[in-house]
Order: structure tokens, then sequence, then C-alpha cells
């Protein structure tokens, strides 16, 4: 990263915007509709620049999803009068607890409030982006899509001014190809960053300014999610079913969900808390178990795989949100922690905390500020229904942490019974207080586990998997995968720990080889095969890797997740 703007001056194409946002999912395109909305309501003229690295909005969208519309509401009155792509209400919850054979299904009394879904809509994430960002566009806010950010510009007192996009054209060893192009300075009065769960750039600034000084660790989640076509009667539209238990062990957290679409669609997935101990757990293998239990095979036995998926999720709640107000910056949504895990839910909290932002940057606007610290934001945050949603959300992960048995309890007690008491607001807080990556114990101390090998109807392996993902990067491109120290991916995450990066990541990037020449074993990083999840830079043991942004355009494509 480079400190000041003097530093950074080259060759490079520079544009001037009002506010620049880094990411076009819920939370940056919200706050680019709502800014440019009242912008236009006061007859004012306001540029906003949109950055995406997916080669179109949508394409690196991944989510289960079901939507809480609330903020939509507000921030689009009219959604389905203009089209939205939100059509499948739920009509059903089921929540169920899985041994390796049996099923307990949860008598509907008993399901806590936070996993009733009455009132919400069952959606395509990234369908529901790409229109978005068309309605962003009809107001007059510019999106560039495949364009990565890549370096945060600061002025000479350290202010946020504006971020660097990524070349185009370096070769592997980073030299320059014909027809390189430099990357382009864009330089904007405020910065927002909304890059995802696990921001790159985000995880540049919380270091740099302290962000998390006094914060519990961020807890991370993996979602993995496949898209299913069944027969028309397998298909259940509007049934939401939540599983626990099997096939995740007693100490880890996660669960699995399977969402009945329109049109003979099921998503169907599994979370896997990050803090997980046992080194040789695959939480893609997890997931292949997960749909050969008997209550979920019957939904899809007779249906064809379309489509496949990863990403992480912030789950640590309020005690682990970073403060999100920056010298001439903000962050939002998932960049934020704003996910709400107790609902599994997060769409609905980052659109709103890009309404929140967008407030706060066009009131200092409208007062000829810029480039400075937005305490408002947090003000407003505090003030609006979103916090007072992830306050009586934000103990779920920490107590499933203390085991499942506890977590059912406290879950209990405080989304069904609590609220049968007229007790409206969750009375103790409790907080994470282990990041994820020294969660591991070293492998001879470990439950080997044995994966059955897939079937390729009900179960995959994962190179086809990753094949659905669409996903496409230039194989001569710098690595975007940074090894800070060789020596530790054999000395420790091999001798100790068993190589837990073949596991985690939930599409092959990363294999133990042994050298042809020397017979040594050696540390393989297949970077073509990544689909931009962010696991391995959230859960090696010695923060050993660094996940960096590829040129703009490459990694997954996503259709209809």
């Amino acid at each position: 990263m480079n400190d000041t703007l003097s530093n950074t001056q080259q060759s490079r194409e520079t544009i001037e915007c009002d506010v620049l946002i880094v990411g076009a999912g819920p939370a940056g395109l919200s706050a680019a509709l709502k800014l440019k909305l009242q912008a236009n309501d006061a007859g004012k003229e306001l540029s906003i620049i949109v950055l995406d690295k997916g080669a179109e909005p949508g394409s690196h969208i991944l989510s289960g999803a079901v939507m809480d519309p609330r903020a939509l509401n507000e921030l689009i009155p009219d959604w389905q009068e203009r089209g939205a792509p939100i059509k499948q209400p739920v009509t059903q919850d089921k929540l169920l607890l899985l041994t390796n054979e049996k099923c307990i299904n949860l008598p509907d009394a008993l399901i806590p409030d936070n996993f009733r879904n009455h009132g919400n809509f069952i959606v395509s994430l990234g369908n529901l982006i790409k229109w978005l960002a068309g309605q962003a566009e009809t107001s007059g806010v510019d999106i560039y899509a495949g364009f990565s950010a890549t370096e945060i510009l600061y002025d000479q007192d350290t202010n946020i001014i504006g971020v660097v996009t990524g070349d185009m054209g370096r070769h592997r060893d980073g030299s320059k190809k014909e027809g390189f192009q430099s990357g382009i300075e864009i330089l904007a009065k405020y910065t927002i960053f909304a890059e995802g769960a696990r921001g790159s750039l985000a995880k540049e600034l919380i270091k740099k300014f302290h962000l998390d000084t006094g914060k519990a660790p961020q807890s991370f989640s993996i979602g993995i999610k496949e898209l299913w076509e069944v027969p028309s009667d397998q298909s259940h539209p509007g049934l939401v079913i939540h599983t626990t238990g099997w096939p995740l062990d007693k100490e880890s957290f996660g669960g699995g969900f399977l969402y009945h679409l329109n049109d003979n669609k099921i998503a169907l997935g599994l979370v896997v808390g990050l803090d997980y101990s046992n080194p040789w757990l695959s939480p893609f293998q997890e997931m292949q178990r997960l749909k050969t239990h008997p209550s979920i095979r019957k939904y899809i036995d007779r249906g064809k795989r379309i489509g496949y998926g990863a990403r992480a999720i912030n789950n640590g709640g309020i005690a682990s949100m970073p403060d999100p107000c920056l010298p001439g910056g903000l962050l939002i949504g998932c960049n934020a922690g704003t996910l709400n895990a107790s609902r599994i839910k997060g769409i609905h909290t980052a659109i709103k905390s890009g309404m929140i932002a967008a407030d706060a940057i066009f009131n200092a606007l409208l007062d000829n500020r810029k480039n400075d610290i937005l305490t408002e934001y947090q003000t407003l945050l505090r003030q609006s229904w979103l916090w007072q949603e992830l306050e009586n959300g934000s103990n779920f992960k920490p107590w499933f942490k203390k085991g499942r048995v506890i977590g059912f309890i406290m879950t209990g007690i405080e989304h069904w019974l609590l609220p049968r008491m007229g007790i409206k607001k969750i009375p103790w807080r409790i907080k994470n207080n282990r990041p994820d990556n020294i969660t591991l114990q070293p492998a001879n101390k470990s439950q080997k586990k044995l994966y059955d090998k897939p079937d390729g109807k009900l179960t995959f392996d994962i190179l086809s998997s990753v094949y659905l993902s669409n996903t496409w990067h230039d194989d001569d491109q710098p690595v975007h995968l940074k090894i800070s120290d060789q020596n530790i991916p054999i000395s420790i995450n091999l001798d100790i720990y068993g190589g837990p990066e073949e596991r985690y990541c939930p599409a092959g990037v990363y294999e133990f080889l042994q050298d042809s020449e020397t017979q040594n074993m050696r540390l393989q990083i297949n970077s073509q095969n990544c689909i931009h999840c962010k696991v391995c830079d959230i859960k090696d043991p010695k923060q050993n890797i660094t996940w960096t942004t590829p040129e703009g355009g490459n990694g997954p494509n996503y259709t209809g997740m």
C-alpha cells in the first residue's frame, strides 16, 4: 500500500468523482443508488463510481439465499412493479436435527424466532444484484465492472483519497505483456469499501488504522452452495429447510440449508465455522456427505447439479465489528461484519448499511466536506433497526463455540423463550475470544477423516465442481495468492497440521506434491482454480497466505447463484 499520493504518481490515467465505491454487492450498490436518488431529488450533481472485480455485476456474488425485504422496501418501495427478480415467498419452515441416519423434525411451535421466515423471499442474490445494478445505472451511477481495486491512495495527512485499479497485461513474472495497461487512479471525496467478507483492502485498513483495537477477533464460516434442477414432483416452491447436527461433529459450528426456488430449482448448501479444530476436516467433503442423508437425498436424487460455489461469511457479531469510520472512507456490509448469523441473513443488513452510509456522506457533501472521518455514520448506524437486530443476534456463534448442546439451549432461550416473556433485548453479551487461524489441533492428535469416493450423480469431486462455477484466470499473470514465508507450508502446515490447505480450500487450489528431483515435498498453488472464497486468507495457521485481487474480470462467473 502506498502512503501518499506523491508516491503513487506514475504514468496512470486519473479519474475524479465525488464518491467511489469498491464492490458492487448489495451494500455497495444500495449506497450508490441511495446517494444518487438523494442528489437527484435535491437537484445536485453527484458523480458516483462503483468498481467491481467481476466480469459483470453479480458474477462474483454467492448467497443462499433467503432475503428479508425490509431494507429493500425502504430503498425501492416499488421494487415489485420495477420487475425485481424476487418471485418466491417462503411458504414453510423446517428445522431438522440430523444424526447419521435419522432426522428429528422440530415441531413448528418450538422453532426459534430467528429461524422463522414468514414474509421473506427465496432469491438468487446474483440475479438480484444484476437488477439492482441496472437500477443504479438508470439513476446515473457509473459501474466499472472488471476493474479490481489493488491499492489505496492517501494524501500527506493519511486521509483516503481514492484507489488504484489493477494493472492489466503482466506476465507471471511481473513483466509487461504487449498491450499492457496500467491501473487507473480514481480520486474521490469519499471512498466506501464494500468488498464483502474479508475484503483485501479492508484487511489493510483495519491493520493500518487499528480499527479492531478493543474488539473481539472476527469469526468466519465457509458457505458452500450447489444449485440443483429437479423434477417437478421433487420441487416444493417456498419450502425452507435448515439442518443442524450431522455430518459435522459436536464441536464444529455449522449447518445445512435447502431452499426450494421456483422453476424446479433447489439451492443446497452447508455452512461450516472456520474455528473447527480437526485439520483433517474438509468442508467440501462434509457438504457432499450432507446430500447422502435420506432427509436431503429425497429432494435431489433424480435431479441435476447445475451450479457450485463457495464464499467466506463473517459471523462474529457486533463485538467483532471493526470501527467502520475512516479518514475519507467507510467500511460497510459484510466488509464491516453486518451479517446476522443468528438469522442466517446478510442481504438486508448489507443494504441497510449502504443506505446509512449514503445518508452520512450526502450530508457531509452538502456541507462541502471531503476526506474526513464520517463519525455520523456510526451514530446513524447505532440509531437504526439494523443495530438493534445485530445486538440481538450477536451471541449466536459465540454460544456454539462452547459446544452444540450449549448453543442449542442458549439459542432457544434467546430466540424463543425471552421473546415469549416480552423481553425484546437480550440482557447479556458474549464474545468470540480466538481468531479462526489458531484453533487447529496437531494432525497426530486429531481423528483422521476418511471420505467416500464421489458417485458422480449425488456426490462429486472438487474439480468437476469448480467447472460449474465458470471460473477462469489467465494463467500467465502474477499469482494472486501470496506466500510470505516459503518454508511454513512444509515445516509447519504439512509437518504439524497435515497440510490443511488441501482440505479447507473448496476449489483444489493447494496441493502438496513430491518434487521429482529432490524428492522433497512442496506446495503447488493452482491459482487458476480460485473461486475467491478468501478462506485461505482466514484459516492458514500462521497467516502466511494473503489473498489479493487477480486481474479484473478473472475468477468465477456465477449464474443464478
